[in-house]
């Protein structure tokens, strides 16, 4: 165990490394081929940038006007139901969106009732095994200029499902 947490350690600097030298052994002018790619990340930025000002500014507007404690009211007796507790409601709902934003609701969860209560247990392991899936279809498809998406919203709301039961699950064992 203790070889993996020092080789951990350097397995970033070893992997640049890796890329530099392997490049220069190909003899590929590996610091043209590095500025080329930053333009174009710089480019995808800049052609995203207004779909994640839109989805921040919409996560805000809807923990700021209490549209998410209202949900959580509505949704209540489903969660009740499934033994999923009605506060992690809105977290479930805004990590959906944005992980950022889901991180804050986070720290406001374990500001209450702690790290180590139940809902924190849940909150914790729902964060890991959810995705932000309007943000990854919007922000992703869009750069990748992807116009059918099929099956992919149902797939990823029934992952999102499956990932919110087994925080419920794994956090009462």
């Amino acid at each position: 165990m203790g070889f993996l947490v020092y080789l951990s350690d350097f397995i970033m600097p070893l992997l640049f490394f890796y890329i530099i030298g392997f490049g220069l052994l190909m003899k590929v002018n590996v610091y043209d081929e590095f500025v080329k790619g930053a333009k174009k990340g710089l480019s995808t930025v800049v052609s995203i940038l207004p779909t994640l000002v839109g989805l921040m500014m919409g996560v805000g507007i809807l923990r700021a006007s209490g549209a998410l404690d209202a949900l959580g009211k509505i949704l209540q007796p489903a969660a009740e139901l499934l033994h999923f507790p009605v506060e992690l409601i809105p977290l479930s709902v805004v990590k959906m969106f944005s992980s950022s934003a889901a991180t804050g609701l986070l720290l406001d969860i374990y500001q209450k009732y702690g790290t180590d209560s139940l809902i924190g247990r849940i909150a914790s392991i729902s964060m890991s095994c959810t995705e932000t899936i309007f943000y990854t279809l919007s922000v992703y498809y869009m750069a990748a200029k992807v116009n059918k998406t099929r099956f992919t919203l149902p797939g990823a709301l029934i992952a999102t499902l499956s990932g919110l039961a087994a925080s419920v699950v794994l956090a009462g064992w």
